[in-house]
């Protein structure tokens, strides 16, 4: 780490990161299998007829992109642009660790075929289960369908993947207790490494019956890997800042840099988490993953999956609309409870338009919001801050709000925060 541990406690920053949430395709998309019209917003706000975010629109997001509905102001409150990222895939993990300073070079394995038979093999050995269903890419709604009473009739796990780097391992909770199947999931989690080194293994619990079953998103525990090397999370955490994790978060750092994590199953209750963090009435006791952890959050960092989860895969393009709605009621509320020395930003970490053939994420810009009173109004700011080449200028952006001497890359794209008092 640098020697500089050192940060400005007066600030605070908050992060929204509204997963799978792209704002056009990438120049690189192609290589990624991706159409050049990929759009996740612009091509959901086409679907649907408009979509009305009025305090997105007043933060300046009709300003980097042509969105049906969302009007491009004179002169929005927030800093707008679009990232462009830089590493080798367009994954969750891979997504967040370079808005925090890490650039992936090369991309974890995905399994379009399936596991290999030496992998199930040893998992099977390993966990006792006498055998597992699927082993395919697959809708983790249909595969419910089509699975889910065969599971329950023999017992047997159902593994599958996706066109992400996942393991993932689907379970009713009246079958197979959630607990085997965490444990079941950190079996996989030991096993999956080297060259099938794959970016998660997930837990995906279920109920209900054939016909009706139901994902547990609260259930879900993602187990992941440790970022390869230091992040801006680790270095406020070793200056003794607070960093609270909501959602997914924790899984997809492995816990490192953080002081705090709560999981959430959905949108809402994230939200109204983050907003109870900046209102300070957020309740820190029996959230700590390090001992003698701060009772406050100098960053907050929160991951809003529904996008991704529930309505990007499922290629839902009016629940993923509806999801949109919802954030944008909560964000009027986040803004109208920040003190003039917060930040915040709100970005994603990959795409996954809901009009695109298939279930997959999709190679996009994501779009860039920065907000915070101190500097909305200062004189002649140009709030347009462009394209950046590079998910890390949002580490190189807090680490500049939070005066810590940062050396990891990225470029601050915070104007003028010399002025602010």
């Amino acid at each position: 780490m640098s020697k500089a541990l050192k940060f400005n406690s007066h600030r605070r920053a908050i992060i929204l990161v509204v997963d799978g949430c792209g704002i056009g395709a990438a120049p690189d998309a192609a290589a990624f299998g991706d159409s050049e019209k990929c759009n996740t917003l612009g091509n959901t706000a086409q679907a649907v007829g408009g979509l009305q975010l009025p305090n997105f629109e007043r933060l300046g997001l009709g300003n980097i992109s042509q969105i049906s509905g969302v009007k491009a102001l004179d002169k929005p409150v927030g800093f707008y642009g679009k990232l462009e990222e830089l590493s080798v895939g367009k994954d969750t993990q891979t997504g967040h660790w370079e808005m925090m300073g890490i650039v992936s070079k090369c991309g974890f394995p995905t399994y379009p075929q399936g596991f290999p038979q030496d992998l199930l093999d040893r998992f099977i050995k390993e966990t006792g289960c006498k055998q597992v269903l699927c082993n395919k890419p697959y809708s983790g709604t249909q595969l419910l369908d089509d699975f889910g009473e065969e599971h329950q009739r023999t017992g047997y796990p159902i593994v599958y993947t996706s066109g992400d780097s996942v393991w993932q391992l689907a379970c009713h909770v009246d079958t197979i207790p959630l607990d085997k199947q965490y444990q079941w999931c950190q079996i996989a989690r030991d096993m999956l490494q080297g060259e099938h080194r794959v970016g998660r293994v997930i837990a995906r619990p279920f109920t209900g019956a054939p016909g009706s079953y139901k994902r547990l998103s609260f259930e879900r525990r993602d187990f992941g890997v440790q970022p390869p090397g230091v992040t801006l999370l680790d270095e406020l955490l070793t200056a003794g800042a607070g960093v609270l994790g909501i959602g997914k978060i924790e899984d997809i750092f492995d816990k490192q840099g953080l002081s705090h994590a709560q999981h959430t199953g959905s949108n809402k209750e994230g939200l109204e988490l983050t907003l109870q963090a900046i209102q300070n009435k957020y309740q820190f006791a029996g959230k700590e993953i390090i001992k003698n952890a701060p009772n406050d959050a100098q960053l907050i960092f929160t991951n809003l999956v529904d996008t991704d989860s529930l309505y990007g895969h499922r290629r839902n393009v009016d629940g993923y609309a509806k999801a949109l709605v919802e954030i944008d009621h909560w964000l009027g509320e986040i803004v109208e409870a920040m003190r003039e020395d917060d930040l915040l930003l709100i970005s994603s970490d990959h795409g996954n338009d809901p009009t695109a053939p298939g279930t997959d994420h999709t190679r996009e810009y994501v779009p860039l919001l920065a907000y915070s009173k101190a500097i909305a109004n200062l004189a002649d700011n140009k709030h347009n801050v462009g394209t950046r080449k590079g998910f890390y200028d949002m580490a190189a952006s807090l680490a500049g709000w939070f005066d810590m001497d940062w050396q990891h890359g990225g470029v601050s794209f915070i104007p003028q925060l010399s002025e602010v008092a």
